[in-house]
Formats: C-alpha cells, sequence, structure tokens
C-alpha cells in the first residue's frame, strides 16, 4: 500500500520548513514535484535521493508511484488539498496512506498582501477547466472571487472576456509568483487587465465594485431581434413557465433547439448559471443576435452552432438533461424521436405548442418513445394567441 507525505511549498528561493519537515527530508529517500518544486528544496534532500518527476499526464508518474515499496514525500505548491494534488492522490490512490503538511495558497497569499477579508470569497478555478467555473459567479454577481488560472486561461483572456461580457464592475488584484522573491501584486481595472501578458503562476481576486440588477422575466422589445420580425421571440409569460418546467435548479446540461434570438437560453443561463448551455438555429442571421444579445444582458458561456438540427453532428455535445424545443422545421415527431435517445433518464423536454396540430404530433411523438406527459399550462400573452407550454419526462 502507497504512503505519501505531501508537503506544500511556496515560491520562496529558500523555502522556510518546519524542523518536523526537515526531519521528514532527512529520513527519506524518495521525493517527488514539478521541476520548479525540486529546484526550491534539492538543497534540503539527503545526498542519495531518488527523484521522480510530476508530469502530465499523469498516467506515467502513477505507475512510477506504485513501483516504489518506500513512502513518498511529495512536493506541491501551497496548499495541497486546495485544488492540489492531494486530492489526485486520493482519487488514485484510495487505499494509501496521506499525509499533508500545507502551506499558504496563492489566493491566501494574495489576499493577505491586498489586506482583503476573504472567509466568503468564492473560488473559480480555470485550472484546465472550463470557462462556466468563472461565468457562473459572474452571473450571479458574487461580490468577491479567487481565480486560479491556466496558460490558456491567463489573467490577460480573464480580463478580456470579462470585458467583453460587460463585466467592467469588478476591479482585479492579480498576483504573480506568490511568496517568492519575484512575487508582484497589482490591483488593476478590467480594462488595464485585458490582454496583459503575465508571469507564471499566478491568480486573481476579482472584487465587486457595483451591482447590475437583473430581470427574472426579460421584457422581449428588450432584446436584438430578427430584422423587420419583431414577434419572432418566446414570449416574456411563456418563457418563464417553459423555465419553470425545464426544473434547471437540478439540471446540468440543456440544449435549446431553434434558438432564434437566444431568448430562452439566455434566460435559462441567468437562472441557473451552472447550467451548460448548447443552442442551435438554422438561421445565419441569429449568428449575430445570440451574439448581441449574450453581452446585451451579460451572459458569457452559451454554446451556440448555426446549422440544420437534421443535418448537424452534435455528438461532441454532451448528453442533456433539459432540452427546450424552439422550432422543429415542420419534423416535431422525428426530432423528439433523435433527442430521446440522446436524453439523460429521467431527463425534460419542453415544447410550445401554438396549434392543435403541433400539440396532438407532440403527444404521438411521446407515444412513440418511452416518454410520459407529466405537465401542460395553456398561455394566452397580450393579444397573440394562446400556447400550450408542454413538459414531457424520459422514463429511468
Amino acid at each position: 500500500m502507497c504512503k505519501f507525505l505531501v508537503i506544500g511549498i511556496s515560491d520562496q528561493s529558500k523555502p522556510e520548513l518546519s524542523a518536523e519537515i526537515k526531519h521528514l527530508l532527512a529520513t527519506h529517500t524518495v521525493f517527488s514535484g514539478g521541476k520548479r518544486h525540486y529546484d526550491l528544496v534539492k538543497e534540503f534532500l539527503p545526498v542519495r535521493h531518488q527523484w521522480i518527476d510530476v508530469l502530465v499526464p499523469l498516467a506515467q508518474t502513477f505507475k512510477r508511484y506504485r513501483e516504489v515499496a518506500q513512502p513518498i514525500i511529495l512536493f506541491a505548491s501551497g496548499d495541497p488539498l486546495f485544488f492540489g494534488i492531494a486530492n489526485t492522490l486520493k482519487r488514485e490512490f484510495p487505499d494509501a496512506t496521506i499525509k499533508v503538511y500545507p502551506s499558504f495558497n496563492s489566493l491566501q497569499m494574495l489576499a493577505h498582501q491586498c489586506h482583503i477579508p476573504y472567509g466568503t470569497m468564492k473560488v473559480a478555478t480555470l485550472t484546465g477547466r472550463p470557462w462556466i467555473n468563472l461565468d457562473q459567479e459572474l452571473i450571479k454577481g458574487t461580490a468577491l472571487i479567487g481565480v486560479l488560472t491556466d496558460r490558456q486561461k491567463t489573467p490577460g483572456a480573464i480580463a478580456s472576456r470579462m470585458k467583453e461580457f460587460g463585466f467592467d464592475n469588478y476591479r482585479i488584484y492579480l498576483g504573480e509568483r506568490m511568496g517568492g522573491a519575484l512575487e508582484k501584486v497589482r490591483c488593476l481595472s478590467v480594462d488595464e487587465c485585458a490582454g496583459l501578458t503575465c508571469d507564471m503562476p499566478n491568480c486573481l481576486i476579482i472584487e465587486k465594485t457595483r451591482h447590475f440588477d437583473r430581470a427574472m422575466g426579460i421584457h422581449e422589445a428588450d432584446f436584438h431581434f430578427l430584422e423587420g420580425r419583431p414577434r419572432m421571440i418566446t414570449k416574456r409569460s411563456i418563457r418563464l413557465m417553459s423555465l419553470s418546467m425545464l426544473k434547471l435548479d437540478t439540471a446540468r446540461v440543456l440544449w435549446d433547439i431553434g434558438f432564434c434570438t437566444g431568448s430562452v437560453s439566455i434566460e435559462a443561463r441567468q437562472a441557473a448559471p451552472h447550467v451548460d448551455v448548447f443552442a442551435i438555429e438554422k438561421r445565419e442571421e441569429s449568428r449575430a443576435l445570440m451574439i448581441n444579445n449574450q453581452r446585451q444582458f451579460r451572459i458569457p458561456g452559451i454554446n451556440a452552432m448555426i446549422g440544420d438540427f437534421f443535418e448537424s453532428n452534435l455528438s461532441h455535445w454532451p448528453m442533456p438533461d433539459r432540452v427546450f424545443i424552439g422550432g422543429h422545421g415542420g419534423r416535431l415527431i422525428e426530432m423528439v424521436q433523435i433527442l430521446e435517445k440522446v436524453l439523460a433518464p429521467g431527463g425534460i423536454i419542453v415544447f410550445n405548442a401554438v396549434s392543435r396540430q403541433t400539440n396532438e404530433q407532440f403527444k404521438e411523438a411521446l407515444e412513440s418513445c418511452s416518454m410520459t406527459m407529466t405537465d401542460s399550462m395553456l398561455i394566452q400573452q397580450d393579444e397573440f394567441n394562446a400556447v400550450s407550454v408542454l413538459q414531457a419526462t424520459k422514463d429511468y
């Protein structure tokens, strides 16, 4: 059974190690970590020692760990349990003995330098992770966000994304190489940080300076819409009822089929920022509509594509547990049959039937699939025709 002693260190050129840790280093022979860690600690290691580089992908590193009969001292940055290697060890070596000796993580050190009380800070890691981790906090208007970066999602790229979607209501504290002689801390506006080149490793604390109000139920007149066709949008009352029937609180992935202006996708992301939204629309002019409406309402992160649902390869999209059908091209039964095959068990489809014919077609489609009509409501907004909002659930 493997035994790991995981020691957190900062970027100090000469780490300050406790007497206990110095004793551990003197009495062990197998060590591991990144090249940067080795450069920092090699003078503390015994003359006869074995070093195992932590390399990505980690499979080969873990293979070498399993071949070692002795305890392994593993060096990590900051707190090894704060989005660190200790979490990976717990997953990959469930029977291993693990003891952790933490140091301050980079976000803590940045908060200390900037005198920021960080007890309520939300952490969004973008280190090898998707944008949604940060997007959802920005959409919610979280007051204080700690951000872990990587070589693609850099401080400059993060600030540029914030600028594109109108999140200039934050100030950015940028920390580079925290804890060492090369440490650098700056307080920047979103504009100042956008496109900036920074030393690695780095991290951000994003602090809200003013609040933006959000409306639950965006008025259709506030959206950019198809030229000459202002009525071609899911109306507010119908949109809100559709979102209610989608049960987004427990959702993970929503597909919006026939997004047109993007009103349902945008309202869904605003109501449930944790949901990954994937949307498709065959009208080319809707490409700009979606982008402009996302910027208008400060809603980043909708995965939109232009194409015909029946001709597009959507295999790269994750399996949905929620689907909204906003357009079907006269092939509703066929569409429902296709969606039922990719929908997660217990997943929900919501469809707005504008006529008795489409209402009956939706019911007919459900009869050919393992789906059940579970809710419906007839709604009329202003002088528009009444619409049946229909909910169907896939059997487990």
